[in-house]
């Protein structure tokens, strides 16, 4: 397999603790380019990871570069539209952060500017659910049977000091209508459910104003606090979600499904519980290791370029639960039920 040649656009948080990590270990790909901010920026990274790329602060310039096969971009939503069209019309294979885009119009763009160019296209995927293969292969061989119920919460407590700073997921210009664990927990969720059919949403904003990071005063909170989602997803299924970072004491993330012949209740974590018609009580389900979900992002990106398969998470599932974000806003400003798909 020939060597890919990367260059990276906003290296920063993610590439740190996931990227770099993950490609280390492949021989078959070189970070040739770093793009920050900041020489410097770029730089500090580069020496953490021993690496040496070039370090640049024109992304017009790295995308004009013809040793780079690949692009891989970091920064915050904002800049992932814009940067994705250059890259595809650079004819650079691209890579981009998770949410993939502000909004439902900029990530039909960046899908269409990928079906146009037939080069390799991938958005960061939520982490791994270990028992994410584990259910969809339950419910595909009827364990729950029909599916008639379906709760899902991710609830932290990382919003509930209101006196934390201004945080840039918060601010509409930068982070678009994607709004706290939604988009990364709905990705997942249709994997293993599908798609929702219709939705009503609610959203809460419960500290209006929070301190700029930088000490310069009080900014506003544009970008919800909570949100609940009730809908019914395209087997019938009515589910309710609720998505909150100002629970003090929260009980954590967890999944349950409710069928006509059994039930399966996940932590979102390691571990599924499940039960059958006939069954005392739900008991643990032991997760086989050939379908523990493991993290290899940077090595499905590579071997895609290489002529391997796509790998998780393709632009189209982008544009899907981009759809579910677009979906929520549209039911809390007109106070209706939204169905799918959206027009």
């Amino acid at each position: 397999m020939s060597t890919v040649r990367i260059g990276i656009i906003g290296a920063g948080g993610i590439f740190r603790s996931r990227h770099l990590p993950g490609l280390a270990k492949l021989d078959n790909a070189e970070v040739v380019a770093i793009c920050n901010r900041s020489e410097e920026s770029g730089k500090k990274i580069a020496d953490e990871f021993g690496l040496s790329p070039d370090i640049m602060t024109d992304s017009d310039a790295l995308l004009a570069r013809d040793d780079i096969d690949a692009v891989m971009i970091g920064t915050w939503p904002y800049k992932h539209c814009p940067f994705v069209l250059a890259a595809l019309d650079a004819g650079k294979h691209t890579f981009v952060q998770a949410r993939m885009a502000m909004n439902l119009a900029e990530a039909k763009q960046m899908y269409a500017k990928g079906q146009e160019t037939g080069l390799v296209t991938q958005i960061c995927p939520a982490p791994p659910w270990k028992a994410a293969k584990f259910l969809r292969r339950l419910i595909d061989e009827g364990y729950c049977g029909d599916i008639y119920n379906v709760y899902v919460r991710n609830i932290g407590d990382s919003l509930v000091d209101p006196d934390d700073p201004l945080h840039w997921r918060m601010v509409d210009r930068y982070s678009g209508l994607n709004a706290l664990g939604m988009g990364i927990t709905m990705e997942k969720v249709h994997r293993i459910l599908g798609y929702f059919c219709a939705i009503t949403a609610r959203t809460g904003t419960f500290t209006k104003e929070r301190p700029m990071a930088d000490g310069s005063g009080f900014g506003p909170v544009e970008r919800p606090e909570t949100v609940h989602i009730l809908g019914q997803t395209a087997n019938g299924a009515e589910g309710a979600f609720l998505f909150t970072n100002k629970a003090r004491f929260g009980v954590g993330n967890t999944m349950e499904i409710y069928g006509s012949e059994g039930t399966l209740i996940y932590d979102l974590g390691s571990t599924v519980k499940g039960g059958t018609a006939g069954d005392d009580e739900l008991k643990e389900l032991l997760i086989p290791e050939d379908e523990v979900d493991e993290w290899t992002v940077e090595a499905d990106f590579v071997n895609a370029i290489n002529g391997g398969p796509q790998g998780d998470t393709s632009f189209y599932e982008g544009v899907r639960y981009m759809e579910l974000t677009e979906a929520v806003a549209r039911s809390m400003e007109l106070g209706q039920t939204i169905n799918f798909p959206l027009v």
